[in-house]
C-alpha cells in the first residue's frame, strides 16, 4: 500500500522520471565489488547491493501505477474503473510519450558520457517508453555526429512537429477523461499530473 501511494503521491511526471532512472540503472549496473577473502555475513549478504535492480518489470511497474491512480481517484466499483481505465491509460501513455524524448535523451547522454553507447548497444530506456520515435532518433544522431547546423535545424523542426502532434492528441485524450470524472476526481487527477 505504501509503495503504491509513493508512485502516485509524487505525481505522474515524477513517476516517469523515476521509471527512467530505474531502467537506466538496469541497463548500467554498478561495477562488482572487488573479491574479499572474508565472506560476507548473512546480514551483509541480505542487505548488500540493491536487490531487484536487474529485474525491473515494466508491466508490473505500470500496473502499480494504474492501481495507485485507481486508489487516488477513489474508484471503489471495479466495473466503473474498467470503463474509465482505458481513458486513464491513454492519457498516461500519451503523456509518457511526450516526455520520453527529453528524459530518455538526458539519461542516455549522462550514462554514455555524451557519446553514443559502445558495442552497438542502445542504452536508452525503450522497454518502458516503447519504440523510440524516428524523428527523435534522427535529431539525436545529428547531435551525436556533430552534423552541420542546417541538418540539425531540419531534424529539430521535424522533432517539434511530431511533438506538437502528440501534444494535440494528449489534449484530446485529457478532455475525454475529464468528461467522465467527478469534480473531486478531476481535481485529484490534475494534482497527479494526468490533467492540465
Amino acid at each position: 500500500m505504501k509503495l503504491r501511494n509513493m508512485f502516485t503521491r509524487c505525481g505522474i511526471a515524477a513517476t516517469l522520471a523515476l521509471s527512467v532512472a530505474a531502467l537506466s540503472a538496469q541497463d548500467n549496473p554498478p561495477a562488482s565489488p572487488p573479491p574479499s577473502s572474508t565472506p560476507p555475513s548473512a546480514t551483509e549478504g541480505a542487505n548488500s547491493g540493491r536487490p531487484g535492480r536487474g529485474n525491473f518489470d515494466p508491466a508490473e511497474f505500470q500496473k502499480r501505477i494504474m492501481d495507485g491512480i485507481k486508489e487516488r481517484l477513489e474508484f471503489k466499483d471495479d466495473t466503473e474503473w474498467t470503463a474509465v481505465q482505458p481513458l486513464v491509460q491513454k492519457v498516461f501513455d500519451l503523456r509518457r510519450e511526450t516526455m520520453a524524448s527529453g528524459i530518455g535523451g538526458m539519461f542516455r547522454r549522462r550514462n554514455s558520457g555524451g557519446n553514443a553507447p559502445q558495442g552497438g548497444g542502445d542504452r536508452r530506456p525503450s522497454s518502458f517508453f516503447g519504440t523510440p520515435n524516428p524523428d527523435t532518433e534522427a535529431l539525436q544522431k545529428a547531435l551525436d555526429d556533430n552534423a552541420p547546423a542546417a541538418q540539425i535545424k531540419s531534424a529539430l523542426e521535424k522533432f517539434r512537429a511530431t511533438k506538437k502532434d502528440k501534444e494535440a492528441k494528449l489534449a484530446t485524450a485529457q478532455e475525454d477523461l475529464r468528461k467522465v470524472l467527478t469534480a473531486k476526481q478531476e481535481a485529484q487527477a490534475t494534482l497527479m499530473g494526468l490533467l492540465p
